[in-house]
């Protein structure tokens, strides 16, 4: 699951039920409250790059994007010609360093999708790319978590007690705007990155 070749023909043979065609309507109405326009901002996992699109043209210039897979970066740049490529990365999110410390890291879709033996890695990295001030905004899937995914799910205690270490959990409530499929399922999430 978290191997290239898996994502890559998920795009290919078009197996994307996660892809809804546009920026999910919680992230929206959260990055439409968001004033500094001059955050660095990374989207993991970005996908078709829906949430990318809209605050690359909502006036958000230090957005950057990373996924396994090209097809759906092509996708993104073949819609968005003018967006900076140096800012879309093709890579393992688990393996990518860079030298930007970022202010928001954007989870939509990235966590579910990780086996979640990776989840302990995926809370070390993202704390290592945050900035001091850093924070995870987004959703996370509240259903059961079963062995049969991606997407995996998981519960509230699970997650409290996953990031709990490294994050101060400022919201974690079931989310009120979710899109209809997803409603009851969703949790929104802003957690904040604690010094050592």
């Amino acid at each position: 699951m978290n191997k290239k070749e898996f994502w890559d023909n998920k795009y290919l043979n078009n197996k994307t039920g996660w892809d809804i065609g546009y920026a999910s309507t919680p992230l929206v109405k959260y990055f439409d409250q968001i004033s500094d326009k001059d955050l660095f901002i990374l989207i993991p996992g970005v996908g078709n790059g829906y949430e990318l699109e809209y605050l690359w043209k909502a006036g958000f210039k230090n957005v950057y994007a990373i996924d396994f897979s090209e097809k759906p970066i092509k996708n993104f740049l073949d819609r968005n010609p003018d967006f900076p490529e140096k800012q879309i990365i093709c890579n393992d999110f688990f393996e990518w360093s860079i030298s930007i410390k970022f202010d928001l890291i954007i989870e939509q879709t990235f966590f579910c999708a990780i086996p979640p033996a990776l989840r302990k890695q995926y809370v070390k990295q993202t704390y290592r790319l945050l900035s001091e001030q850093g924070k995870i905004s987004g959703l996370m899937f509240t259903f059961p978590l079963t062995e049969s995914g991606p997407p995996f799910g998981g519960s509230i205690e699970e997650y409290q007690g996953l990031f709990r270490e490294k994050f101060t959990i400022r919201k974690m409530e079931e989310c009120y705007n979710s899109i209809p499929p997803r409603q009851g399922n969703e949790l929104f999430v802003i957690l904040e990155k604690k010094i050592d």
